[in-house]
């Protein structure tokens, strides 16, 4: 199993197989309703490695992660399109689209004895947005 992360904004970020390892997608209501809730948030959490290349196409994008995740709510570019597909066996599992995402956290970890550094990347839907954001799945690459 395998995912690709493309992030568009200012600039485009993509990160693939050999970058991330898990991935989680959730849906959020309050606990305290007794009926569906108009209240509904979505975040996706992204967790993997970073890779030492730093030259042209094999230059690691978790750097551009950390610069979006700098970005200050008062501009526009803290908003950005956010698109990950889950893949397995040449099948698209899941493609979930974030229209209006902005990073809720952002971290990275670093050792001398793993090799190389990790990074959890915590992303939210915009809650005005949230009708937009699209689940799909079931098809080929």
């Amino acid at each position: 199993m395998g995912f690709r992360l493309k992030v568009e904004g200012s600039e485009t970020i993509e990160l693939g197989m050999d970058n991330i390892r898990t991935v989680e997608f959730d849906t959020d209501t309050p606990d305290d309703s007794n009926a569906r809730s108009t209240d509904v948030g979505v975040t996706l959490k992204i967790s993997g490695k970073i890779i030492t290349a730093t030259d042209g196409d094999n230059a690691d994008d978790t750097m551009k992660l950390a610069t979006w995740s700098l970005v200050s709510a008062e501009k526009a570019d803290c908003y950005r399109k956010v698109t990950l597909e889950v893949i397995a066996a040449d099948q698209v599992i899941r493609k979930v689209y974030f229209p209006n995402a902005f990073v809720v956290d952002y971290s990275e970890s670093f050792g001398d004895v793993e090799g190389v550094g990790t990074f959890t990347l915590l992303i939210k839907q915009k809650k005005d947005k949230t009708e937009f954001t699209k689940v799909e799945g079931g098809y080929a690459v």
